[in-house]
């Protein structure tokens, strides 16, 4: 397995990604589309999740296929992002049809960012607009860092950020991850220079540095960002994606597996104060090989959102009023 051309989830033909962010609320909307329905899943480990329309991703509800997915910053203001795609979707014509009526079906997941320094005192909710505009913007790029639904996610230590990296096999078929990484715990090692994710890095995609050399690693929960936030100001969210045909339960298969992609960047992870969640998709372009492919696309999915962690916090900006110093910033010498 390779990273594909551009190491991100629209290396998968037909996605695309939309990022809408607002610098001075310090929040913003990534959203994941496609120029066709797909099939998508959920899995949910974390003790505190935001979340919208994911009950019709469980293998036994009669929706097969959604338009969109959504990733938001503004805990719970931030589930209305889905109206706004939900918006744009309709003034194109598309989503479920039911007689004369059209329903888009967009799931979403949000993560806590109210206290990340920006200016929450809003009138009206930005969060439907933002979304609106996030869909408006998608395209076969994907931008990481301080964009989009990444742009107020803080870790432990330091700021944290949108993410993505992809996998493609030799037959072909292609796995990647897109993730907003806002988790409680740490990405980073005691000293805030390598990360957990290393032993995963590809061809120094998120710095070279190597792993951590230290052992006895994993016991430290120190943490800047409960010193300035709360305990449960937190969750890392994510879509892992194929181009293999799943269906339903399949595609909630790799979903499970790829939490171990979390387990793997962030220390601790999956912790009452998170509300980890992943959602995975299936566009069908390639057919499943054999039966063992199944576990093979659940193994890329973790690996690659691991190293989606690591690359969105790697690549994070500062910004006015930061409340944590960004990977780079701690870095400066490297």
């Amino acid at each position: 397995m390779i990273p594909g051309p551009h190491n991100a989830i629209t290396d998968i033909s037909g996605l695309r990604v939309g990022n809408a962010q607002d610098n001075a609320l310090k929040s913003g909307v990534t959203v994941l589309t496609a120029d066709a329905p797909f099939t998508a899943s959920v899995s949910v480990m974390g003790g505190a999740p935001g979340t919208r329309e994911t009950d019709l991703l469980a293998p036994d509800k009669s929706v097969a296929q959604v338009d969109a997915l959504v990733l938001s910053g503004g805990s719970a203001y931030g589930l209305d992002a889905c109206s706004g795609v939900v918006a744009g979707l309709r003034a194109q014509g598309r989503g479920f049809r039911v007689g004369d009526a059209i329903i888009p079906l967009v799931p979403g997941a949000i993560i806590f960012d109210l206290l990340s320094g920006g200016d929450k005192d809003w009138t009206d909710a930005p969060y439907p607009a933002l979304g609106r505009a996030a869909f408006e913007a998608a395209t076969d790029h994907t931008d990481i860092g301080t964009v989009g639904a990444g742009t107020g996610a803080m870790t432990a230590m330091m700021k944290g950020g949108l993410g993505t990296a992809s996998l493609r096999f030799d037959t072909g078929a292609t796995v990647a991850a897109l993730v907003v990484a806002n988790p409680m715990g740490s990405v980073t090692t005691p000293g805030d220079r390598h990360f957990w994710a290393a032993p995963f890095e590809i061809d120094g995609e998120f710095g070279g540095l190597g792993p951590d050399p230290a052992s006895g690693l994993g016991r430290s929960t120190d943490s800047r960002k409960l010193t300035a936030m709360l305990e449960r100001a937190n969750t890392t969210i994510a879509i892992v994606a194929t181009d293999a045909t799943l269906d339903k339960a399949q595609c909630q298969r790799v979903a499970i597996a790829a939490h171990d992609g979390i387990g793997r960047a962030c220390v601790p992870a999956h912790s009452p104060g998170d509300g980890d969640l992943v959602f995975a998709v299936s566009t069908g372009a390639m057919a499943l090989t054999a039966p063992a492919d199944l576990g093979l696309i659940g193994h890329a999915a973790a690996l690659c959102l691991t190293r989606a962690i690591a690359r969105g916090v790697h690549a994070a900006t500062p910004a006015p009023n930061d409340l944590l110093p960004t990977w780079g910033q701690l870095n400066a010498d490297t």
